[in-house]
């Protein structure tokens, strides 16, 4: 009997659901934008294997995710996907005439947030439908967006104004901006609430008190800081240039040490259970990161390009 190569795929696709949807219900998983590859990898990290890589075109980078959603940014299509988690069907699809970066889900609003690099502005698109609700003004060239943890705020790292915009995220009233370093392009809110960004200009981290809208300290990292993750009262930064990954005292703002990684380290998350996962553009892999003995266990293979930018771990 023939088979049609789409039917060979979509067996393939099933096959990989299945496969997915069978795993321990405790299981964390990974979804790494792989933008070279045009495809997505999909990790099981409590079992350490990829279980399944989804076809992507159009260059994906940008990543969110929730309990019944996988959305991905891809800037050449200009597209913003939400996919089905289990089979990565894609289940909606926008094209947004422009730059679409960054991304950033509020699962308290039920909005979700893409930064267009070249127009200086947020989307608001309704997370379900992918419906534009409303555009936001921003700095020039916006990268990295975050939700603070109790929903209150959104953050816009404004790569070419060296600030960041922040807003209410219920009223998305514009509260203010405030001058980081050089060419910030990573952002992640902490747990306590401040705002922790990474200025690949000037080789540092940004602290910001959303509250009171001003820098409350400044942490030196390795050369060209892309991403920031934490683990309890641990930060971490993935440096591009270096090959490394600072490590750095939440409390204290002091750095601790960098651990040598593979080549061009971007995307970061952290696990249930606080392990640190980064992805490594140039040699397409994932590493994981024992935060207690800050020692890398794990090192996996991706498909092409791995870039991860954005909250890219599903427990």
């Amino acid at each position: 009997m023939l088979w049609s190569r789409n039917s060979v795929r979509r067996g393939l696709d099933l096959v990989a659901g299945l496969l997915i949807a069978a795993l321990p219900a405790h299981a964390d998983m990974a979804y790494v934008t792989c933008q070279n590859g045009d495809a997505l990898s999909v990790f099981d990290l409590d079992q350490g294997v990829e279980v399944a890589r989804w076809s992507l075109p159009g260059q994906p980078a940008g990543i969110a995710v929730s309990d019944d959603a996988v959305f991905t940014v891809a800037p050449m299509a200009k597209a913003v996907r939400r996919h089905a988690p289990l089979t990565g069907e894609v289940l909606t699809e926008v094209v947004l005439d422009g730059g679409p970066t960054g991304i950033a889900l509020d699962i308290t609003h039920c909005h979700l947030f893409v930064s267009d690099w070249y127009n200086a502005r947020i989307w608001v698109l309704d997370s379900t439908d992918l419906t534009v609700l409303q555009e936001l003004n921003v700095g020039s060239a916006p990268a990295g967006l975050d939700v603070s943890e109790d929903g209150r705020f959104l953050a816009s790292a404004d790569r070419d104004a060296n600030q960041v915009s922040f807003f209410d995220a219920e009223t998305l009233e514009l509260l203010g901006r405030v001058t980081v370093g050089e060419r910030p392009y990573g952002l992640r809110f902490h747990e306590d609430g401040r705002l922790f960004v990474g200025n690949v200009g000037t080789n540092d981290i940004s602290v910001i008190d959303p509250g009171a809208l001003q820098v409350v300290g400044t942490i030196p990292v390795g050369e060209r800081p892309y991403g920031v993750g934490f683990s309890g009262n641990l930060g971490f930064a993935t440096n591009q240039y270096a090959n490394t990954l600072s490590v750095f005292d939440t409390t204290t703002l002091e750095p601790i040490k960098e651990i040598d990684t593979n080549e061009y380290p971007e995307g970061i998350d952290t696990t249930s259970d606080g392990k640190i996962v980064i992805a490594n553009w140039f040699d397409n892999t994932i590493q994981i990161i024992d935060p207690t003995t800050q020692d890398i266990t794990e090192t996996l293979e991706t498909a092409d390009g791995p870039r991860a930018f954005g909250r890219f771990i599903r427990p």
